[in-house]
């Protein structure tokens, strides 16, 4: 067993299963150059990361770690921010990892190991490490694990320290990890304190620092977290204990419920955990929890999360567009636990809902400058909201509007992680050959378990454009399997290999072959515009319809009506013989144009006329009006505005 790191070979992963069908290729294997997503890189880069590292100096939240703010009046007034502010530090610094490791920013590099130094600092000589319990004036260490949050923020610490480990090595934001991971396992562990955090996440961190030290004793202590969970080992809530994942033991839940964010953090530890010791048992109730949940509670773009109130999944096909939660952090819970149910079996389906999930929620949250963001992400906003004072954190996540900074600031660092290690999301290995699960514009390199080198470059305008370009480079001569991902909504693909056209299905084509260098590979994806219905069950959207493009969820925006057009004080009848695509030159112009009618219903005393059949959009006019559809990532960016996704018909 290793106490120290060794670092990945691949250049970074943030998942590294020691067994299933796929290996995840990381930062040194894949190249994202152009396109969408390095446009998204390099915002991220250049303007996100250096907007999160003001506002958590000028919030005094990095302050907490410093030892006259941790140990000052002893009245516990000198602690900035939430229980929980600590985590916001940790998940900007591996956020920072990864960035440095994608660009090889030594400034970033230099902030991020002096951010070490500082949390170094405030580390209690047995492990312990929070700065709003444990310090005079506050309260005792792991006094309320209901909403106390020290487990979830020492998870997002070793999920860090695990981006930095994999990437660089080990150094001491390593060292304050590892000294944090085993303090858990003497205080929590099967002779300790026999209880669990009510926000998860310190599962998969647990999980994944055992897989980069290979150290048995934290996976240990995660698998005892995820059997701990569901026994009612936590207090009772006015939301119930179903808030926190305690009402139900994981293995015998069948939906995910409660808080989303932690109903997906939990999942994703409880597949980490089941992955390293092969409990096929609890990796199969996982696979249940996300088929029944994508079947029944999620929204079109893949959000999740309808109820503002507690942040939570609704029941089965409560989906409402206008009230809907779908918290940007969710998005990436979403993909973590995706990803891993991918790994773990192969199955194209967990990729389908990444996609959806990147360019409908995670792409939705920043604005295009990367400096506000959403919280919520609702698919109906009713009338314009002018967005909050940019010089004061906003308290209200569900506003209407990107703001630049939150009093709960969870979602602006968790995408910035995200889209920093992006790469390491997009193409698999198994013993044949490579799988390309995201269509990027890039490049992959890598070898097989074999010694058989495989490098390809990738080229595409995807999502705007179906074609996707795949290029051999290298000079391998031995046959090597290619597989591409059809997504679900793609019938009518088609692959174009050596003067051959054939067509593909959704779910993976593959080409087995010796490729020579140079040879093309081309994927064309059915993107144009398409309606599609949800089902009917969804009451709130009976009768609607709404527009896709490839992955993209398009929405109607106010900004691309006349004058004096509103959505909502209007009808308006979608035909459905009548759509076609009108390209943009910038992400923000219209992707589709509906032909569409819209009446101005007649005002009257009573709302719900009578008999069944009364005309109840009677009107004096009623004309004909072109409709621009914009993708659902892109709204927001103009100003104030309203908007919807769904459209009645």
């Amino acid at each position: 067993m290793s106490r120290h790191p060794v670092k990945d070979h691949a250049g970074g992963r943030p998942v590294v299963p020691r067994s299933g069908p796929l290996r995840p290729l990381g930062l040194g294997e894949v190249r994202i150059t152009g396109g969408f997503w390095a446009r998204r890189q390099r915002t991220n880069a250049e303007a996100t990361l250096p907007h999160i590292a003001y506002w958590l100096e000028r919030s005094g939240w990095i302050a907490n770690f410093d030892p006259d703010r941790l140990n000052g009046a002893g009245d516990g007034s000198g602690h900035a921010g939430r229980e929980f502010a600590d985590s916001e530090i940790y998940k900007f610094m591996e956020a920072a990892a990864w960035e440095v490791a994608r660009s090889g920013d030594p400034a970033l590099d230099a902030r991020l190991t002096a951010l070490a130094d500082r949390v170094a600092a405030a580390q209690d000589d047995d492990g312990y490490l929070n700065t709003a319990f444990g310090h005079p004036g506050r309260p005792p260490r792991y006094s309320d694990l209901e909403w106390g949050h020290e487990l979830y923020c020492y998870g997002h610490l070793l999920q860090a320290a695990v981006a930095r480990a994999r990437t660089h090595g080990g150094d001491r934001l390593f060292e304050v990890a590892r000294r944090v991971a085993d303090h858990v396992c003497r205080t929590f562990g099967p002779a300790g304190i026999a209880g669990l955090c009510g926000h998860p996440v310190i599962e998969t961190g647990l999980a994944e620092f055992a897989r980069v030290t290979d150290e048995q004793r934290y996976l240990d202590q995660a698998a005892l977290f995820v059997e701990r969970r569901g026994h009612a080992r936590l207090a009772d809530i006015e939301y119930g204990r179903a808030y926190y994942q305690d009402d139900v033991p994981v293995r015998s839940a069948t939906v995910l419920r409660g808080h989303a964010v932690r109903a997906l953090y939990l999942a994703s530890g409880a597949v980490d955990v089941a992955t390293e010791t092969g409990d096929t048992d609890l990796l199969r109730a996982v696979a249940t929890q996300w088929q029944t949940t994508v079947a029944r509670r999620t929204y079109l773009t893949g959000g999740m999360g309808a109820h503002h109130q507690d942040e939570s999944f609704g029941d089965d096909f409560v989906l409402p567009p206008d009230r809907a939660y779908s918290e940007t952090c969710a998005g990436v819970g979403s993909v973590m636990l995706s990803w891993r149910l991918l790994l773990a079996s192969g199955d194209p389906k967990y990729a389908d809902l990444i996609e959806r999930a990147l360019y409908n929620v995670i792409a939705a949250s920043p604005a295009l400058d990367g400096r506000s963001f959403f919280y919520a992400n609702t698919l109906h906003q009713r009338r314009p909201v002018p967005g909050p004072d940019a010089g004061t954190p906003s308290r209200r996540a569900a506003a209407g509007s990107r703001a630049p900074w939150y009093e709960v600031a969870c979602c602006p660092p968790n995408v910035a992680r995200t889209l920093a290690s992006l790469a390491a999301y997009v193409a698999t290995a198994d013993d044949e050959g490579v799988q390309l699960h995201q269509y990027i514009t890039g490049g992959v390199a890598t070898q097989l378990p074999d010694g058989r080198r495989v490098a390809f470059e990738v080229g595409s305008d995807y999502p705007y454009d179906g074609t996707v370009v795949i290029h051999v480079v290298g000079h391998e001569q031995r046959p090597w399997t290619l597989s591409l991902r059809i997504p679900a909504w793609a019938d009518g693909a088609r692959v174009i290999f050596r003067g051959e056209q054939r067509a593909v299905v959704p779910g993976v084509a593959a080409i087995t072959e010796s490729f020579r260098p140079g040879e093309e590979i081309r994927l064309t994806l059915p993107v144009a515009a398409r309606l599609t219905a949800a089902d009917p069950r969804i009451d709130a959207v009976r009768g609607c319809v709404a527009v896709e493009h490839g992955p993209l969820v398009l929405c109607a925006e106010s900004a691309d009506l006349p004058d004096g057009v509103e959505l909502d004080a209007i009808r308006v009848d979608i035909d459905p013989g009548a759509s076609d695509i009108t390209p943009g030159a910038i992400e923000t112009d219209a992707v589709a144009v509906v032909r569409a009618h819209r009446t101005a219903p007649a005002d009257r005393p009573w709302p719900y006329p009578q008999p069944v059949g009364t005309n109840t959009h009677a009107s004096e006019a009623d004309s004909a009006v072109e409709l621009p559809l914009i993708p659902y990532h892109a709204w927001a960016n103009r100003g104030p505005s309203s908007m919807r996704v769904w459209l009645p018909t």
